[in-house]
């Protein structure tokens, strides 16, 4: 019987051909090595840590499923990285009345005037679309090309390459005014 401090002392391709083959506690391992980083992925994505944590679940529920099909244990990350994504994109077009709610927001909110509350990376994502949002976290929180956004997400690449270039503008505009705070300036 394989102890528990042998799965967290075993590289992740041999505990992901333990999991494969149904064993639960490496499983457990790999949810334990993936957790944080699947939430971040999913709280950027959506803005919302309550969903985050239900997408995630999902994700991982996902996975222990199809796990059987991954042939190649040592993609197991960009695997799960789809896994994620096709989670999200999913929950986008079901009909959500929360987010339809909070799509209907009136954009002149505190939250769009960055004067008036300090705002931080996360603060400052949420105020993008989501199509966009997704862009920009995959961009630039997993490091993936362009082509590589469009292949995972179905977006166009001139789309997927709008979505960053506006998104980033609109982050820098929202941060500079953060950033001002930051450096000293004061409310009048």
């Amino acid at each position: 019987m394989l102890t528990q401090d042998y799965y967290s002392r075993s590289p992740e391709n041999i505990v992901v051909r333990l999991a494969r083959n149904g064993d639960r506690r490496a499983f457990s391992e790999l949810v334990s090595r993936r957790q944080a980083w699947i939430r971040n992925l999913m709280r950027r994505s959506c803005g919302d840590m309550t969903l985050a944590d239900d997408l995630s679940q999902q994700v991982f529920l996902q996975a222990w499923n199809a796990l059987p099909q991954l042939h190649d244990p040592g993609r197991f990350g960009p695997w799960l990285k789809r896994l994620a994504v096709n989670t999200w994109l999913q929950h986008r077009r079901r009909r959500d009345p929360v987010r339809e709610a909070s799509e209907l927001r009136d954009d002149t909110t505190a939250s769009d005037d960055p004067a008036r509350i300090a705002m931080d990376l996360d603060t400052a994502l949420a105020t993008l679309e989501p199509d966009p949002r997704l862009c920009v976290v995959l961009a630039y929180h997993e490091g993936m090309t362009h082509d590589e956004i469009a292949a995972l997400t179905e977006i166009p690449v001139g789309t997927v390459k709008s979505h960053i270039r506006r998104g980033t503008l609109r982050l820098r505009e929202q941060l500079a005014a953060y950033a001002g705070k930051l450096d000293g300036e004061q409310d009048t």
